[in-house]
């Protein structure tokens, strides 16, 4: 399946990729990493996206987030066309609509938990009291309302991959892409954090895309893509 299909034509999509081409350049050869993307997602809807190692998920995920331009194709974010963007709109689209989940937490060790959480808040430039209020409202959904003024070198890595879901979320992003969200961790302790992470997301009204070689994982999400060859299957 090539395209998951706009079941409710009166919402507006969060997400819509048309016909994505990217390719890179090596020395006189070019790699064409995907060949015609098309993806639409809507509010709540959150899908897997899996395949080999170098297929293009990340590639894939960091165009969705505005972090490359396609050589070919329009992005669709909230309804807009950003395709023609430039640098600062989308660092601004990036701050407003987008959350992002990495394999590895890339927390900011010297701040504490409630910290690291409020810090996406402050620089997209909300009151310092409001930001604490949402980061401590978040500790409370993750379960880690005791953690909140440890350091993430005084967390587990599950506890710290909360942490990090939670800085994802702060904002309230319409759109949140998560590459190997889980990868890390302890294949229970992952499990069980992938459970909070679906499910304050849907909470949250949030579409997602999640890159996982956990198969197990990605057939409980609403959707599994396959990025082969360069097209989702």
């Amino acid at each position: 399946m090539n395209k998951n299909e706009n079941e409710n034509k009166g919402e507006t999509d969060i997400l819509r990729l048309s016909q994505i081409k990217h390719f890179y350049q090596q020395g006189t050869q070019r790699i064409d990493v995907l060949r015609g993307i098309d993806l639409v997602l809507q509010a709540r809807q959150l899908v897997a996206l899996t395949g080999p190692s170098g297929s293009g998920k990340s590639t894939l995920l960091h165009l969705a987030g505005l972090l490359e331009h396609p050589q070919e194709g329009q992005i669709y974010l909230v309804g807009k066309d950003i395709s023609k963007a430039n640098d600062k709109q989308r660092t601004d689209l990036r701050r407003a609509h987008i959350g992002f989940v990495y394999q590895f937490h890339n927390l900011l060790p010297e701040f504490t938990a409630l910290e690291n959480i409020m810090l996406p808040m402050r620089i997209a430039g909300r009151h310092k009291e409001a930001a604490r209020a949402r980061a401590h409202d978040l500790l409370a959904q993750l379960d880690l309302t005791a953690r909140a003024n440890h350091l993430p070198g005084e967390m587990s890595g599950g506890e710290q991959q909360r942490i990090a879901i939670a800085r994802a979320l702060a904002n309230q992003p319409s759109l949140v892409l998560a590459d190997e969200p889980t990868g890390s961790l302890d294949p229970r302790i992952g499990a069980h954090v992938f459970d909070i992470f679906m499910q304050t997301a849907r909470e949250q009204g949030a579409a997602a895309i999640i890159a996982t070689h956990n198969h197990a994982l990605a057939t409980r999400l609403d959707q599994q893509f396959i990025l082969e060859d360069g097209k989702l299957k």
